[in-house]
């Protein structure tokens, strides 16, 4: 599903125009990424948990150079579904 049919789907069920959807929209995903890019988690109940997860350094190889490089530690956004959410998926 697109973000546009995200919006067309809302408001088919709301009734609210697609403009309003989609400001909402918007705010909603801007406030997602300022809250983690500030390194907190989001919770939503019933839904699931937006993380940031913390990788390691670790050692890799470029196979065709034939040589290994490290890759330094860093953070990455991940999601985990509530149970409700899994419920509804299996």
């Amino acid at each position: 599903m697109t973000k546009a049919e995200l919006i067309s789907s809302v408001a088919k069920k709301t009734g609210i125009e697609k403009g309003t959807i989609a400001a909402v929209i918007e705010a909603s995903m801007d406030s997602i990424k300022s809250t983690m890019a500030e390194g907190e988690n989001i919770y939503l109940r019933g839904f699931g948990t937006f993380l940031i997860k913390e990788r390691a350094e670790k050692v890799a190889r470029n196979i065709s150079k034939n040589t290994t490089i490290t890759i330094p530690a860093h953070k990455i956004a991940a999601f985990k579904p509530a149970k409700e959410f899994q419920k509804v998926i299996k």
